[in-house]
């Protein structure tokens, strides 16, 4: 039997094609890691329902939007509808429009001017003279908690970090929208695959 480097790459490539036997595992994890992060958004959205509002509304120290309730509320529903919607993969594609338009304005209005990055960080391509600067505090805040506070206590579950607020995570949700938009939910775990089966019998 021939073990030629060939031979080797095609059978490598049949196993390789031969996942594409289970490609609705893709959009069913998708669509299950998404669902906590928007109903979670959406609910400390709803909770604070007023002073949400309010934050969109004010042009001083929040968004400066127009109609500030209708646009919480519209926020609110996306979010915790999209959730509900994106757990069973019903009208899945339908609702990554208004949740990737729900980041696209995120990303805009809130997270645009800090840069790309979630975290500061003082290199990489995507630093910059803002997440520099915050790191320098950082370090300095890290100094402080050593020598006043139980470092080792407060860092236990976790280092100390300094958000920046970049679109990173922004931009991510609605990268993994876009790929459920065009793939749509899923064979077998989806009530969209089920529906459009039984529509398709029926014809």
């Amino acid at each position: 039997m021939s073990t030629s480097p060939l031979v080797v790459a095609n059978k490598t490539q049949d196993l390789l094609d031969f996942s594409r036997n289970f490609d609705f595992i893709a959009p069913l994890l998708l669509r299950l890691y998404l669902a906590p992060i928007f109903w979670m958004a959406g609910i400390q959205k709803y909770n604070a329902f007023d002073s949400t509002a309010a934050w969109f509304g004010n042009a001083d120290w929040g968004l400066g939007l127009p109609f500030p309730e209708l646009l919480t509320a519209l926020v609110v529903a996306a979010e915790l509808g999209g959730a509900v919607l994106l757990t069973f993969g019903l009208a899945t594609r339908w609702v990554c429009v208004p949740l990737i338009v729900t980041m696209i304005v995120a990303a805009q209005t809130v997270h645009l001017d800090n840069g790309w990055l979630a975290i500061s960080s003082g290199d990489g391509i995507f630093s910059s003279e803002r997440t520099v600067e915050a790191v320098e505090r950082l370090d300095r805040a890290k100094e402080i908690l050593k020598t006043h506070g139980n470092y080792k206590w407060l860092t236990e579950h976790g280092s100390l970090v300094m958000l920046n607020n970049g679109i990173e995570f922004a931009a991510t949700y609605i990268l993994m929208l876009l790929v459920l938009f065009f793939m749509g939910a899923g064979r077998y775990f989806s009530l969209d695959y089920w529906i459009a089966k039984r529509f398709r019998e029926a014809l």
